[in-house]
């Protein structure tokens, strides 16, 4: 058995607890056919029906997939997406969980961030990112500083945090693979401060060039400055007006086997790292129903729930 075939039998198994009884769907697209095949391979002998769906790639994380991929995944006791862009903050997504399906999202994902990442132990990592969560519960106010010069306050009063642990074996559950965050939206309408992304941002890759600074104000971006990546991240979100400029999540990584790539569904996981996202947040419980999601990863961040200290310079002391 090849690695990228233990990889695929691992995620079906120890992330997603697959039972010989149940339905299995793998919705890839032309970029990522080569991980969809090895998932259908793998998932054909462990589940009583397996289907693989190939689809043109979105132009974007958060675009819906063609309404009868949609249709398909409500009908699957499991689907996996392995995808260029994200299917995670899709109506097609929290559609299929409602109806019971457990859903592994992969946007992104390549050979060797899924042979690498899906070779750690998915228990530590959940206990790390549970204990995440609960600090991120009792908290009223974030604050993200970092010698590059991020200075960001987010009021998180009575959200409640979400921890993707990599482990799925509930019916309606859903998540990354790989995984390993804690992650929140923000209250809408009250982040205020300066974010300062060093590590990457999604559909962007890694920056180059030097850090995008972002002007958050009354809980949207306002300005965007650095160079080349800066405007692409502007073009991106704009097309969606205010609603895709709304802060929509702040996340903490906790996984200690992911690394910074320059692929969004591995770095904002890193152990270490924070990230915040603009658009969606519908999935999170809030209301800005938009057809984007960016996240934007910094390293060696301070955070500050309320007066503690929980990481110091990309430390995590939890």
């Amino acid at each position: 058995m090849s690695s990228l075939q233990q990889a695929a039998r691992t995620a079906l198994t120890t992330c997603l607890a697959l039972k010989k009884n149940e339905t299995l769907l793998i919705v890839t697209d032309d970029n990522k056919q080569t991980i969809g095949q090895a998932l259908y391979e793998a998932g054909k002998s462990l589940s009583a029906r397996a289907l693989l769906v190939t689809m043109p790639p979105a132009d974007v994380n958060g675009q819906e997939p063609p309404a009868p991929v949609a249709a398909l995944m409500a009908r699957y006791d499991v689907v996996v997406c392995p995808t260029t862009k994200s299917l995670t903050h899709t109506e097609a997504r929290r559609t299929a969980c409602k109806k019971g399906a457990r859903v592994a999202t992969m946007p992104g994902i390549n050979e060797d961030i899924m042979i690498r990442t899906l070779d750690a132990d998915y228990r530590q990592i959940a206990s790390r990112t549970e204990a995440v969560s609960e600090l991120l519960n009792k908290a009223r106010l974030a604050r993200i500083t970092s010698e590059a010069g991020t200075d960001l306050l987010l009021p998180i009063e009575n959200i409640r945090a979400i921890s993707s642990t990599g482990l799925i074996p509930e019916p309606g559950q859903g998540g990354n693979l790989p995984s390993g965050e804690s992650y929140l939206m923000p209250v809408e309408g009250k982040s205020q401060g300066r974010l300062v992304v060093d590590a990457s941002i999604a559909g962007i890759g890694r920056i180059t060039g030097g850090p995008v600074e972002i002007i958050i104000e009354q809980g949207y971006a306002t300005e965007f400055k650095g160079g080349t990546q800066a405007d692409q991240l502007f073009k991106t979100l704009s097309p969606f007006g205010q609603a895709g400029m709304n802060v929509a999540e702040l996340g903490i990584g906790t996984n200690h086997a992911a690394k910074i790539t320059g692929q969004i569904l591995e770095d904002e996981k890193v152990l270490g790292t924070i990230h915040i996202a603009f658009g969606n947040n519908i999935g999170m419980g809030g209301s800005c129903d938009v057809g984007v999601h960016i996240d934007c990863v910094i390293t060696k961040p301070t955070v500050y729930l309320d007066e503690q200290k929980i990481m110091d310079q990309g430390r995590l002391l939890v």
